[in-house]
């Protein structure tokens, strides 16, 4: 084992220990989250009173009804909060995009304990006091700028609050303070080797960064081989969703086999998104969350709609919190297509296992008559692009069988030159759904 310095002792803490912690933890959230208007009504509709609340055991927690996303949205602004107004310090707020906005609100303990989490998840990375740590996450209210940086500033990194976007400046920034560490979404790294490249700058020669937090959007495995091997260092996937504060939930070690979820705050439950019973170990379904010292905004078996399973064994660098396999994409970002399911993500493990696919791809959706048709249009290498017209339409056949044999439906594939796909300096659109 690597048996890697801990940051708190925690870390390694036997599994009696965890659990123990964890019903004593669970039985304070529980009367913790009756103080809220939607759990008192919640908890009142089924006959629990705050005397008869069933928590004797962690198997109990598997009474209370899931927690959605919906019930936020139906009960916002104040439904789930469970403090008064004046112990409130700081909100976040999600955009809207998909439905009506949900806040999230935090004493100043539950910051406290979140940086805390994040200067655990920074510190298991390789991050130590005096490191240089670029932060090109967007700052506000989503949560991934300031949950790292807080983080990084309570392990004692010495922080640069760059936000997203601006690339040459981030670059400039990376070799003027000798960064160490940054926090970037994966299609921004992506996009920023087209940067550097412009700048005449090899990231693996001429910066002097350690590794790279990655976090804010899923990808697969296949995208982080290459970003590793583009910019000469190892990214770590950062886990979090701003239900149960945001960043630092889940953090991978550098065995990279699996992300560690924080047994001491969180209770994580896989369930069959369809039926909610458990999946056994090792089998994918959608992960459920419970926060265990949430003060403000305490929630009982959250979902989180992110499609995972729980990882068997023990990690090799020696912690003994539960790991969770890749996230591999959320239940409400597939798509149907002639009756199939797809996820962007079993896409993107098909584009990325081929040399000659560039940094980025687009997934179109229309229609044709009254069917519904499949586009992917993908960037290739620059050299590639300038091949025969012959081993062009050769790539193009192969990707077409590769994603058939994937997703089970042939894609038209449109091969374009690299650049002509728009990139965004945030979270990357893989999908644009034009069928009304």
């Amino acid at each position: 084992m690597l048996h890697a310095a801990t940051y708190d002792p925690i870390e390694t803490a036997s599994p009696d220990v965890l659990r123990a912690l964890q019903l004593d933890r669970l039985r304070w959230t529980v009367a913790q989250a009756a103080r809220s208007e939607h759990y008192a009504k919640l908890f009142a509709s089924i006959g629990l009173g705050p005397d008869s609340l069933p928590v004797r055991s962690l198997d109990d927690l598997r009474r209370f009804p899931l927690t959605t996303k919906q019930n936020l949205r139906d009960s916002y602004p104040f439904g789930f909060l469970a403090v008064p107004k004046d112990r409130v310090v700081r909100m976040h707020h999600s955009s809207g995009t998909t439905g009506m906005a949900t806040a999230v609100f935090h004493t100043i303990g539950d910051v406290n304990r979140w940086a805390d989490l994040v200067a655990r998840c920074l510190h298991m990375a390789g991050l130590r006091p005096g490191d240089v740590f670029q932060n090109m996450m967007t700052y506000g209210l989503f949560t991934g700028g300031l949950g790292l940086h807080y983080g990084a500033e309570k392990l004692g990194a010495f922080v640069i609050p760059m936000g997203a976007g601006n690339s040459h400046r981030q670059i400039e920034f990376m070799r003027i303070f000798r960064t160490a560490a940054i926090h970037i979404i994966p299609s921004y790294a992506m996009a920023l080797l087209d940067t550097l490249e412009e700048m005449g700058i090899d990231p693996k020669r001429d910066l002097n960064l350690r590794f790279a937090v990655a976090g804010a959007e899923p990808y697969t495995e296949g995208t982080r081989q290459r970003l590793q091997e583009m910019w000469g260092i190892p990214f770590y996937n950062c886990y979090g969703l701003s239900e149960m504060c945001g960043p630092g939930v889940a953090f991978e070690c550098p065995a990279q086999q699996g992300i560690h979820l924080w047994e001491d705050s969180y209770l994580a439950e896989v369930i069959d998104p369809e039926s909610g019973e458990p999946m056994e170990e090792g089998q994918e379904g959608e992960l459920v969350l419970t926060s265990l010292t949430r003060e403000a905004m305490p929630l009982i078996r959250y979902r989180t709609r992110d499609v995972t399973s729980f990882i068997t064994g023990r990690c090799p660098c020696g912690r003994t919190h539960c790991r969770l396999a890749r996230i591999h994409g959320r239940t409400d970002d597939m798509f149907i297509i002639r009756g199939v399911n797809i996820f962007p993500m079993q896409i993107e493990r098909v584009l990325m296992a081929m040399p000659e696919v560039g940094r980025n791809y687009l997934i179109v959706l229309d229609r044709d008559g009254y069917a519904d048709r499949l586009t992917v249009k993908v960037e290739v290498t620059p050299d590639f692009f300038r091949d025969e017209v012959h081993a062009l339409l050769r790539l193009q056949d192969r990707i077409s069988h590769a994603l058939r044999e994937e997703i089970l439906v042939r894609p038209r594939v449109e091969l374009v030159e690299p650049g002509s796909i728009p990139r965004r300096e945030g979270k990357a659109v893989r999908v644009v759904d034009e069928r009304g």
